[in-house]
């Protein structure tokens, strides 16, 4: 895992965008996102990196502090919903 909230958050949803595509799913496909920041504090740090992966309408979100992370900043699960 990457140095960093910014590069931390980027590696996490590449993985994210992987196992989706296994799935014949992409992250537009995405309803609902759960992040959870070991740091509340570098949530503008997380959400820079965050938004471009996402396109209008972007999915419902919840982000909370999570202390327990085991040495990760960011933790991302999403419900997604193949269409068509």
């Amino acid at each position: 895992m990457p140095d960093g909230i910014g590069p931390q958050t980027e590696q996490t949803l590449k993985n994210v965008e992987a196992v989706l595509a296994e799935a014949g799913c992409t992250l537009d496909d995405a309803l609902k996102v759960t992040v959870h920041l070991a740091d509340l504090d570098d949530f503008a740090g997380f959400d820079a990196a965050y938004a471009p992966f996402f396109t209008d309408p972007r999915p419902v979100r919840t982000t909370v502090g999570s202390a327990l992370l085991g040495g990760i900043l960011v933790e991302i699960d999403v419900i997604a919903r193949r269409r068509g």
